[in-house]
């Protein structure tokens, strides 16, 4: 996980926002650990946001928002943290994207994980610019 994650993390910018779904113990969190240590270029601990909803990171190229959006009831409660202007300026990192509604950004790109017995399934899809950006991922992860 944490190679597919650096590799994906090595093609972002800010203003990126990567949706990860799956139920829990699919991947999400160890997608997101991996993707911010890559980005961070250092160990770091990257605990799960999942009581504190969101954990934001000082990179060199700008901020990394790790939000866990688990525990909110409405799309209100996302915009009330200031997710939508992380949105613009951050890369974001979501899990339960579910929880946005409407909000979720049109130009995000999705990774839908799913937990096997021996190893983890991971689907890919977003906007077209993801299309170019992500050419050749499939040969090294």
């Amino acid at each position: 996980m944490a190679q597919l994650a650096g590799l994906i993390a090595e093609r972002t910018k800010n203003g990126d926002t990567l949706l990860l779904e799956g139920e829990i113990g699919a991947g999400k969190s160890a997608f997101a650990r991996g993707f911010i240590r890559a980005k961070l270029g250092r160990l770091e601990d990257v605990p799960s946001p999942t009581f504190t909803i969101v954990q934001v990171y000082n990179s060199d190229g700008g901020e990394i928002w790790h939000c866990d959006l688990y525990r909110l009831t409405h799309p209100d409660e996302a915009l009330e943290l200031g997710l939508d202007e992380a949105f613009e300026t951050a890369i974001c990192l979501v899990e339960w994207p579910d929880r946005l509604g409407e909000e979720q950004p049109e130009t995000a790109l999705r990774l839908s994980f799913a937990a096997r017995e021996t190893h983890h399934d991971v689907s890919i899809s977003g906007a077209d610019e993801w299309a170019d950006r992500l050419k050749g991922l499939d040969a090294k992860a």
